[in-house]
């Protein structure tokens, strides 16, 4: 494939350059502030996706929308790995999706996702007798809290127990009272060079069950990444997440 890479000069960038040219795709262009020089690859400080096969964007919201709305103007898939949408954003993204065929997702590890099906399996199968509650450690340089990941977890075990989002809790201080038996509490913790750890803990009377997720390097995001990419291809409109690209849905 040919790909361009929006955020190229970042620590993730460089894992999707790696990853590209170990699978031997053509970096065509890396997208990334003026002034940023890489090794073999072009750099703009403007994205003009006409002519790639994909774009790959790990950057910022808005101007993750920015490019999704410059690749579906020029009928260019394009996958999408950043966190922290706002609600109006993220319904900005849908609108896109009825034109344009974009892969939108917190997490693009393969494992995570997996984790995120059987989190929500469990949850149906435990039922309402466990709490559920989730944790997640990212580095200190990450800017969104919680991580996309942890809320994407909370979300399908939400659906899979017919709760809703009034059921987080993403925060406890104080004199808060008793637990409600059907929260799902959200927690994160922030220090260090940490990639991501993800745990979800469904606590019961004697009995505990957690399920973890721990990324070691960028690579697997990368990876997970150019999978999409590769299954974007010939792919009509729709606004799809790594669950479509897992063929989990």
């Amino acid at each position: 494939m040919k790909l361009v890479i929006c955020g190229a000069g970042g620590r993730m960038g460089q894992a999707l350059i790696a990853a590209g040219r170990a699978l031997g795709h053509t970096i065509a262009a890396g997208v990334e502030k003026k002034g940023v020089e890489l090794a073999g690859v072009p750099v703009t400080d403007t994205l003009a996706p006409a002519g790639a096969d994909c774009v790959i964007d790990f950057t910022a919201p808005e101007a993750s929308l920015e490019h999704a709305r410059a690749c579906v103007a020029a009928k260019v898939p394009i996958v999408i790995g950043t966190t922290g949408f706002s609600t109006a954003q993220r319904a900005e993204l849908e609108k896109l999706g009825a034109s344009g065929a974009l892969v939108v997702a917190p997490n693009m590890s393969v494992g995570v996702n997996v984790v995120i099906g059987l989190a929500s399996e469990l949850a149906k199968r435990l039922g309402d007798d466990f709490d559920v509650e989730i944790l997640e450690t990212h580095h200190k340089r990450k800017k969104d809290s919680p991580s996309g990941t942890a809320l994407k977890l909370a979300e399908e075990i939400a659906a899979a127990t017919k709760r809703t989002k009034s059921d987080f809790r993403l925060a406890r201080e104080g004199q808060i009272g008793e637990r409600p038996p059907r929260e799902i509490g959200v927690q994160a913790l922030r220090g260090g060079d940490v990639v991501g750890e993800h745990t979800v803990y469904f606590f019961g009377d004697g009995e505990r069950v957690e399920l973890s997720h721990r990324a070691t390097s960028r690579d697997q995001f990368a990876r997970g990444a150019m999978r999409a990419a590769a299954w974007l291809q010939g792919r009509g409109p729709g606004l799809y997440d790594m669950r479509h690209v897992l063929g989990f849905l």
